[in-house]
């Protein structure tokens, strides 16, 4: 079953000051933590897609697993992948594949707020 806007935003929402915004108009929520960029959720796509920061070594892989991850179309294809939100992967997995997306652009912060948000490491 496709997930719903408002499951995507809660798992979005419940990481650690994220915020969300508009910058592209109202048809893209974009989430950032610090000031930067870790999901954007094109909200007129049906169903939904989420682009979101991938480890440069695991892009192609989470492509080859997954039919529904594929090239972003807007993003740096190195870098980030597009999910289609069709059921096809379990909400674990998205869970988890987009708390890695804010971990990674937590690890490129200043000091003071990677320390801030990620005290153990």
């Amino acid at each position: 079953m496709a997930m719903r806007l408002t499951t995507v935003q809660a798992i979005l929402q419940n990481l650690p000051e994220t915020v969300e915004e508009y910058p592209f108009g109202p048809e893209a929520m974009v989430f950032k933590v610090c000031g930067k960029m870790f999901a954007c959720v094109s909200i007129d796509d049906k169903p939904l897609n989420m682009t979101i920061k991938v480890d440069p070594d695991d892009v192609e892989m989470l492509r080859d697993l997954h039919p529904s991850i594929r090239e972003p179309r807007y993003f740096d294809k190195r870098h980030w992948n597009n999910i289609v939100l069709d059921g096809d992967i379990p909400r674990k997995e998205i869970e988890r594949m987009v708390g890695e997306s804010w971990r990674l652009v937590v690890a490129k912060l200043k000091k003071a707020d990677r320390e801030r948000l990620l005290p153990n490491g």
